[in-house]
C-alpha cells in the first residue's frame, strides 16, 4: 500500500497577508503519525511543553501544534506547500 500526502491532510487553508501562509490541518487520526515523521525531519527551533513547535526543514519556517495544525510561513504556492509536505511525510 502506498501512502502520499492527501493521507495525512484534512485541509489546506491560505491565509490572509502580505506574506503566504498555508494553514495544514492533519486527519484526526493520522495526527500524531504525521507530527512524529515531521519532528523527525525538521529541525527544532523552540518547542513549548510538546504543544508547540517553532520548526525549520529545506529553508522554511512553520509552526506546528499539538492539536494537528501547522502553519507554514513564506510558501510560494500550492504546489511548494505539497512538495515540502512530501518531504515531511513520505
Amino acid at each position: 500500500m502506498s501512502v502520499n500526502v492527501e493521507d495525512y491532510i484534512a485541509r489546506i487553508e491560505e491565509a490572509c497577508g502580505a506574506e503566504k501562509d498555508f494553514i495544514v490541518l492533519f486527519k484526526y487520526d493520522k495526527k500524531d503519525e504525521a507530527m512524529a515523521k515531521i519532528l523527525k525531519k525538521a529541525n527544532v527551533e523552540k518547542g513549548v511543553a510538546g504543544i508547540v513547535f517553532d520548526l525549520t526543514f529545506k529553508g522554511f519556517s512553520f509552526r506546528l501544534y499539538g492539536t494537528g495544525k501547522a502553519i507554514f510561513k513564506k510558501i510560494k504556492d500550492k504546489e511548494e506547500l505539497h512538495r515540502v509536505l512530501a518531504d515531511l511525510l513520505l
